[in-house]
């Protein structure tokens, strides 16, 4: 199968650097899946996960808060706003930020509480869905 090279970069550091044949991600208007060839392409990304299957085969699941993917003719560069692989995430702790979020949620007094707890509750429910996604590749 034919490659193309993927960049996958936070502002802490750099999580992927090399070939792949298939890259799937969470752009802002659906999932978008690049392959060799694919057109040039600039879109958002939404928190989830972001997958990557090398050259030779195997799959590696990193997940994203947001950010921009860009694709140009050689190259795919994901720019994260923050990212982690999968298999560092720590489920226990995000259930509880989950939990935090929600008695946020339930207990907000203002415009702003509520934003804060509905993003911080999209954000957990991203995370425990990429380790989700993780777990039945592993």
């Amino acid at each position: 199968m034919a490659t193309f090279k993927c960049r996958v970069v936070s502002a802490r550091e750099e999580l992927y650097a090399g070939d792949v044949s298939l890259l799937i991600a969470k752009g802002h208007d659906g999932e978008v899946g690049i392959l060799a060839g694919h057109t040039p392409l600039i879109t958002l990304l939404k928190p989830g996960a972001l997958r990557i299957k090398n050259s030779e085969g195997a799959e590696e699941v990193i997940y994203v808060s947001g950010g921009v993917l860009e694709v140009q003719p050689n190259i795919v560069t994901v720019l994260a706003d923050s990212a982690e692989r999968a298999h560092d995430l720590d489920e226990a702790k995000i259930s509880e930020a989950r939990r935090a979020a929600e008695q946020m949620l339930a207990n907000q007094s203002s415009t702003v509480q509520t934003n804060a707890a509905l993003a911080a509750l999209a954000e957990s429910v991203a995370q425990l869905q990429t380790i989700q996604k993780y777990k039945n590749r592993a």
